[in-house]
């Protein structure tokens, strides 16, 4: 369930296709860490994962960023 949610966060909590994505490359990151890191670290890699796109992109990746106005 943890899981879940960080490819939501990852994606965009507003955007299923966005939720998608950030599964799948939830997924991704974290089968190419355990290739550098022991096996028990894909859960803080998950973390990570989630803590950067918190702090650098909170809106996820295809999350609706509602700051900007277009003239």
């Amino acid at each position: 369930m943890i899981k879940g949610f960080t490819g939501a966060v990852i994606g965009g909590i507003t955007s299923v296709p966005g939720a998608i994505i950030g599964s799948f490359l939830l997924g991704i990151v974290e089968n190419l860490g355990i290739w550098f890191l022991p096996s028990g670290y894909k859960d803080a890699i998950a973390f990570t994962l989630l803590f950067i796109f918190l702090l650098f992109k909170p809106n996820g990746i295809l999350g609706i960023n509602k700051g900007h106005k277009k003239d």
